[in-house]
């Protein structure tokens, strides 16, 4: 597998939906439900900046459970995916209110934002 590398000229339309399909389909079952309703609650309303660093956090390590680890805090978080997505995922994945996080979101509501 090739390394990551940034995106250029991509729209931020276009990044969104990228980065929305690519939260969708993981290697593992805990982060396709993790990362779609994470993509489904803060997609949208994430900078550039924010969206770079939701990038480079799931598409940078190959191995899908070093972020489910780092989500969970089962493991320290390298300082290069450290930031405000990291911070928003981590309390995402506490789940304080207590949801039942059972699959992956339908697509439905893509439709009300367009």
């Amino acid at each position: 597998m090739p390394p990551w590398q940034e995106r250029t000229g991509e729209s931020l339309d276009i990044k969104r939906k990228r980065l929305l399909y690519e939260s969708r389909k993981r290697g593992m079952l805990e982060n396709c439900i993790l990362l779609s309703l994470f993509a489904k609650q803060y997609l949208n309303t994430m900078s550039e900046s924010q969206l770079k660093q939701y990038d480079r956090l799931i598409n940078e390590p190959s191995n899908d459970w070093d972020i489910y680890y780092w989500a969970t805090e089962a493991k320290p978080t390298p300082d290069v995916y450290q930031g405000e997505v990291m911070d928003l995922l981590i309390e995402f994945a506490k789940n304080k209110d207590m949801e039942q996080r059972l699959d992956a979101p339908n697509l439905e509501y893509l439709d009300k934002n367009s």
